[in-house]
């Protein structure tokens, strides 16, 4: 399945409070970060979730935000200043086949990916990352539309999670689209 990127400008969309009335980025993330977390969000865009998440990790955590378009990474920067959390977010542009996460290994509490997996060229790779800079126990969060993505592929993507070190915790479905809880073993 080819990837396709979501273009920058239609992050202007995704951050419209619009969207609120149908994804809820406060009931989504509350049951899985606490105060003084740290936290990577995997493709934030211009940070729909990574306000919340900033604000759900309080002043002693920190939301790592990897993106791999300077444009998003810069509206987020602009929509975090506005908002009194820019010292909670760090950017990061991610750069070739890696998320640039190798200074983080076993420090993180959980990762969140919001409709992002389908469009990352390997999945495999990606769960590696991510396995190698949770903490032990520490979980990984994944959506996925289902106008993208169908369960059969997505199953698929949840096998490879298991192959490189995770454990399902929860299934669920996001509206139309697919979810998983993955616990770190």
């Amino acid at each position: 399945m080819a990837c396709k990127v979501c273009p920058w400008w239609f992050g202007y969309l995704l951050v419209s409070p619009l969207r609120k009335l149908l994804q809820n980025p406060r009931k989504i993330i509350e049951p899985y970060v606490r105060a003084g977390m740290t936290v990577v969000e995997i493709g934030p865009g211009m940070g729909f979730f990574t306000l919340e998440l900033a604000g759900q990790v309080g002043p002693a955590g920190l939301v790592i935000a990897i993106d791999i378009q300077p444009q998003m990474l810069e509206r987020l920067e602009r929509r975090a200043k506005k908002g009194g959390l820019r010292d909670r977010i760090e950017t990061r542009l991610a750069k070739g086949d890696s998320m640039g996460m190798a200074d983080l290994a076993q420090a993180v509490d959980f990762v969140f990916a919001y409709a992002v997996v389908h469009e990352l060229p390997d999945a495999r790779a990606f769960f590696k990352e991510v396995v190698a800079v949770l903490k032990p126990g520490a979980t990984l969060f994944i959506a996925e539309p289902g106008r993208h993505v169908s369960l059969e592929h997505f199953t698929e993507k949840i096998q490879i999670g298991h192959e490189e070190g995770f454990e399902t915790v929860e299934l669920g479905h996001a509206g139309s689209g697919h979810t998983v809880l993955l616990r770190k073993g």
